[in-house]
């Protein structure tokens, strides 16, 4: 993450205010007049700034002149590559088309699927990139990048390689997902066996020999696949070492976010429909859940996630934008924030965790980035802002001044 130039370069960033989500502090983990001291792209120091020790004092300092100091963002559930939109589908809806009636119809993701399979690679790369840089002007220094429109070897593996090809060309961390166990294509002509038999025993093996997923996640749901189905994707992507994730009990019950826990899942994702024993299960797992309120109020339902039932088991809540052209055609991850207190009744402090220090946990990551800690990666934010609130309150306003990635 750090040039061989800018090896050795020490900063302080000093007046600032501190939000580190340190969970050995209460809250956002406040610290006032703090400074916070890099080197070599890692946080060498945070805290008060009269703490600041005197190794530092000849170092480069930037004054932040009062601003509020965050982690970096961290959008950890997104669905950002993909070709063209689906605009003509949210005409449907609003003429009274449910999402089943819809993706029964040979629309939602199949349709998406049709345009991806017929972009190039720099067809997906060029159309991708604007959607990231939407999320990196308000402050996203790590995104996740799900595959799943492509639901064939061949063009599951152009999504993934566009994916890495991102990374490359912005300045931000990008975890990759595979999702080939997102939809039935239509070739597979209704035979759910046989294509969970092609995900485990072509694409799966393909993609890991290449190294282009960073875990394995699939869609449990009545209009996808069972949890039969899931746990033979997550039983081979364990035999791959790769770590995996759930798309879970969105529009009805089947249990998915236990049968992520079970699996000792890094995530379960959406959760509107889980019950008391999913939210323990997840608890015990330390399965974090990913809170989705953009396609919660895309799709109009009205099945809100047990964000109660969360907090009294302790399980943790990440928030994400779900970004995809079908459901939640949303590229910011402050709005998602505003969306996540409004709809869900989640707290400032909640929806500032869930996109800093949590999303950092869904992805895997909290060991290297999430909080403002010695030894973790310098991806950090300045605000223009009076209180920590602003950042959940307002809508359709970025008020981010300084995005700072590995310490530059």
């Amino acid at each position: 993450m750090v040039s061989a130039a800018e090896k050795d370069t020490v900063r302080v960033w000093r007046n600032a205010r501190l939000a580190t989500l340190n969970e050995s502090l209460p809250g956002l983990g406040i610290v006032e007049d703090g400074a916070i001291a890099v080197r070599d792209g890692r946080i060498a120091f945070v805290g008060p700034e009269a703490d600041l020790p005197a190794e530092f004092s000849a170092a480069e300092t930037v004054d932040c002149e009062g601003r509020w100091i965050t982690p970096g963002l961290i959008d950890c559930h997104t669905h950002l590559v993909h070709a063209g939109d689906r605009a003509h589908e949210f005409e449907l809806r609003l003429a009274g088309a449910s999402y089943e009636e819809i993706a029964r119809a040979g629309g939602g993701i199949v349709s998406s699927v049709k345009a991806l399979r017929a972009a190039s690679e720099d067809d997906l790369v060029r159309q991708t990139l604007p959607r990231l840089d939407a999320l990196i002007a308000e402050g996203v220094t790590t995104v996740e990048l799900k595959s799943g429109y492509g639901l064939d070897t061949e063009n599951e593996l152009k999504s993934l390689r566009a994916a890495r090809r991102i990374a490359e060309q912005r300045d931000v961390t990008v975890r990759t997902t595979f999702l080939g166990a997102h939809a039935l294509p239509p070739e597979m002509n209704g035979d759910k066996a046989a294509y969970i038999d092609k995900v485990i025993g072509e694409m799966l093996p393909a993609i890991a020999a290449e190294g282009l997923a960073d875990a394995v996640d699939g869609f449990c749901e009545g209009i996808a696949f069972s949890p039969g189905e899931m746990a033979k994707v997550f039983d081979a992507a364990k035999r791959f070492g790769l770590p995996v994730k759930l798309h879970a009990d969105q529009l009805s019950n089947l249990n998915g976010a236990a049968l992520a826990a079970s699996y000792g899942a890094l995530s379960a994702d959406h959760l509107e429909y889980t019950d008391d024993a999913g939210a323990a299960a997840m608890a015990q797992a330390g399965t974090v859940a990913v809170i989705l309120p953009g396609a919660f109020y895309f799709i109009r339902e009205t099945k809100k996630p047990p964000v109660e039932l969360f907090r009294k088991h302790g399980v943790k809540m990440a928030v994400a934008t779900d970004s995809n052209p079908g459901t939640s055609p949303l590229t910011s991850l402050l709005l998602t924030m505003n969306m996540a207190a409004t709809l869900f009744g989640m707290t400032v402090t909640e929806c500032i965790a869930g996109t800093t220090r949590e999303a950092a946990r869904a992805l895997g990551l909290v060991d290297e980035v999430g909080t403002l800690e010695a030894g973790k990666w310098a991806d950090f934010v300045l605000w223009d802002i009076g209180r920590p609130a602003e950042l959940v309150y307002r809508m359709g306003f970025n008020p981010m001044f300084a995005r700072i990635r590995s310490g530059h």
